[in-house]
């Protein structure tokens, strides 16, 4: 009996350990020059429909449903999903716009774990004709979930996400 209580309280030391010092908060971003005049970069990024064009996640699931409510390319527009096991089931909303600076939005995962991120899409003039775009998000990694990122690398995951993504993006406006 006192063995199995020390292997429980060793069990309950460990991952109370691994707790502390597995990351706590999650930030992932990339960028790309895109050779177009900045207003017309962010006309096309601010409208959340535009992302089934250029979303990695929409080429992991051509099938899933959509579904939005509001006006895009407003504060208040959600965006709303249900696909396979690669991107779950969610929905993004638009929390702000700052014209040709930022737009700022809201991811809730709900399947196949619930989760809520910060999302971002930066731009900045580079000249009359080339725009840089940042596309990220951040998060918090509550205890004691936070252990999965002990084993999980986010930044490489989710990164190699964005830069198909952004490629994507790149190409499709450098060709209209």
């Amino acid at each position: 009996m006192l063995t199995a209580l020390y292997i429980v309280g060793g069990i309950i030391a460990v991952i109370v350990f691994l707790a502390l010092v597995a990351p706590k908060t999650y930030h992932v971003n990339r960028s790309i020059t895109i050779e177009r005049p900045i207003a017309e970069v962010f006309s096309y990024l601010k409208s959340i429909k535009n992302q089934n064009e250029w979303s990695p996640w929409k080429k992991k699931d051509p099938n899933m449903t959509q579904e939005f409510v509001g006006t895009d390319g407003e504060v208040g527009f959600i965006s709303k999903w249900e696909g396979n096991k690669d991107v779950g089931t969610g929905e993004q909303e638009i929390v702000a716009i700052a014209e040709n600076e930022s737009i700022k939005s809201q991811l809730r995962f709900f399947k196949p774990w619930k989760s809520q991120s910060d999302a971002y899409i930066n731009t900045t003039k580079l000249s009359d004709h080339s725009t840089e775009v940042v596309w990220g998000f951040s998060g918090v990694n509550k205890p004691p979930s936070n252990i999965f990122f002990l084993f999980f690398n986010m930044d490489k995951t989710v990164g190699k996400d964005f830069e198909e993504g952004l490629n994507d993006l790149k190409q499709i406006l450098e060709s209209n």
